[in-house]
């Protein structure tokens, strides 16, 4: 079943190639645009997990600067996580940088069937192409995912991330599934979790001040 854009709404060119690969694959790739000029992005995986981070983004306080929302699941392969994070990271980057940076989450649920260590694989190819985007605009990268070959993907995107020098926190499914949010956007640093491959995390975590 397929539903049509809000009445008097019309697809971006960017909404509307995410559906165009949503209609050709067996996967789900979803993509909507609330606020271009947002600091706060999203790349989430799971139709529940985008509407709990959201959420929680909106309890925070800043649902305002919530740029996106939207879902990639049901196993897409590399080359379709890698299209649809081109594309989040391509609206990011955009414009002026602001003072304050921008933060992304790259959140989700256990997934049941979707190889972490694939769909990452995509990301981690977006990034290399927009690395020194990700850098002129501060951007912030906050991590929290588990599901099949978890291990695999988050040491993947780690290693990618000290090899790109990109600001990441990574975390597996010992982080509550939204706990990355007040984390990076009101440093609240949750008791007895670690970051994924460290022995111990002190480091306070710096705030989204807008």
């Amino acid at each position: 079943m397929v539903f049509p854009a809000p009445f008097g709404r019309e697809l971006s060119k960017e909404e509307a190639y995410i559906a165009e690969l949503d209609s050709k694959t067996g996967a789900s790739l979803k993509l909507t645009i609330l606020n271009p000029k947002g600091t706060i992005w999203t790349l989430v995986a799971g139709g529940g997990a985008s509407v709990v981070y959201a959420d929680a983004i909106a309890s925070a306080g800043f649902a305002d600067e919530l740029a996106n929302y939207g879902e990639y699941s049901g196993a897409p392969n590399e080359v379709q996580t890698y299209e649809y994070a081109k594309t989040v990271l391509d609206l990011m980057t955009r414009g002026e940088p602001v003072e304050s940076g921008k933060v992304l989450f790259i959140g989700g649920g256990i997934a049941n069937f979707t190889q972490v260590g694939s769909t990452f694989k995509g990301i981690i190819r977006a990034f290399r192409d927009y690395k020194n985007a990700l850098h002129n605009h501060k951007v912030r990268i906050y991590i929290r995912r588990g599901g099949p070959n978890w291990q695999e993907g988050l040491r993947l995107i780690k290693n990618a991330g000290e090899e790109l020098d990109l600001p990441m926190e990574i975390f597996g499914p010992d982080m509550h599934v939204s706990g990355i949010v007040p984390l990076a956007l009101l440093g609240k640093r949750p008791k007895n979790v670690q970051q994924f491959g460290a022995a111990s995390s002190t480091t306070p975590s710096t705030p989204l001040n807008i």
